[in-house]
């Protein structure tokens, strides 16, 4: 790994500490030296998943980031605000996530921070497919694709005003902490044994999918280049690309039988989500989503490349045990043999 030239005098402020991509970052930035500082309603998470960020060097705030005072607080000394929280289950999009950057960003005009942003590809619809670059046309199918690309116009406009931003836009996200996923949600039961793997894509549609630590760690970098970057910085990670729509459900399969198991793989069942989704929030928005899966998407690292000269990266294997195991998808007292 190569090492990080951070500050450990820096203080950074994580919003969605407590989730998974927040997590894996607030997590990286203790371990590299930083003062970590997060805020969540009720403070420290309760003993279980997340307890151990509580007893690890992370100075935990009560405050809720929908109030731009508690945000400002938190915010005091921070040189930078880390933005990853989401409203959970894919709910009150529209009546939160806006007024939580705007509350970000007025936090980090006050005490001069930079602002990192975990993007996402819900910004393009299928006239950017299937090649995603920085400048890619942003011409959304959804809601929630439309409310993330005014967030991200917020940022672009507050970089005007001397608010720098850092975006980096990945794949679907996978991890051994993140819960709310696609695969956690959708290929495999989270707290299982894996015993059916299905499969969202159809053969032969690409998909990009991205491993979280990985994210943390580009963003880590990206992070201690800050002052050498434009004042919107936005940058794609490759991240691990399913060239064919079967490679991420054949890692899951070969790493489960390497535990003993022997999974069945099945399409997803998009038939009865449609069938349900009137009635259910989380499966509404996610028949929203569907067309991400009817067509290949891919992110061009390019930039990222040349800025960093190369892309943090997992190997699949790895990334994916890890995963697994962290979802409880494995059989705890089993390891993949090591490959020489």
């Amino acid at each position: 790994m190569i090492a990080v030239p951070l500050n450990p005098q820096n203080r950074v402020l994580v919003l969605g500490a407590s989730g998974g991509i927040g997590g894996e970052v607030a997590r990286q930035l203790r371990d590299a030296g930083w003062q970590v500082r997060a805020l969540r309603r009720g403070g420290a998470p309760e003993p279980g998943a997340s307890a151990a960020l509580a007893a690890s060097g992370i100075e935990w705030l009560d405050g809720d980031v929908l109030s731009r005072e508690a945000v400002v607080r938190a915010a005091q000394g921070c040189t930078v605000i880390v933005h990853a929280v989401n409203p959970p289950g894919y709910r009150r999009w529209a009546q939160v996530v806006l007024p939580m950057i705007d509350n970000t960003l007025a936090a980090a005009a006050a005490v001069g921070a930079t602002v990192v942003l975990p993007g996402t590809v819900y910004n393009y619809g299928p006239d950017a497919f299937p090649l995603l670059r920085e400048d890619s046309p942003q011409h959304p199918l959804t809601r929630k694709g439309a409310i993330r690309v005014e967030l991200e116009r917020r940022m672009q406009a507050a970089s005007e005003r001397g608010v720098h931003s850092i975006v980096v836009r990945a794949g679907d996200f996978f991890g051994p902490h993140v819960g709310n996923s696609w695969l956690a949600q959708g290929l495999v039961k989270a707290g299982a044994p894996v015993r059916v793997v299905r499969q969202p894509s159809a053969r032969g549609v690409g998909h990009a999918w991205s491993y979280v630590p990985d994210v943390a760690r580009t963003m880590l970098e990206l992070i201690a280049r800050r002052d050498s970057l434009p004042a919107f910085a936005t940058f794609h990670m490759a991240g691990h690309w399913d060239a064919d729509g079967t490679q991420i459900v054949d890692a899951i399969c070969r790493v489960a039988r390497r535990h003993g198991l022997e999974p069945q793989r099945k399409p997803f069942p998009w038939a009865i989500v449609r069938a349900v989704s009137p009635f259910v929030t989380t499966l509404r928005e996610m028949m929203e989503m569907r067309y991400l899966w009817r067509e290949p998407l891919q992110l061009d690292n390019a930039r990222l490349v040349a800025t960093l000269g190369r892309e943090p990266h997992t190997p699949l294997d790895e990334a994916m045990e890890a995963t697994l195991m962290g979802l409880g998808c494995l059989r705890a007292d089993e390891r993949m043999p090591k490959v020489a």
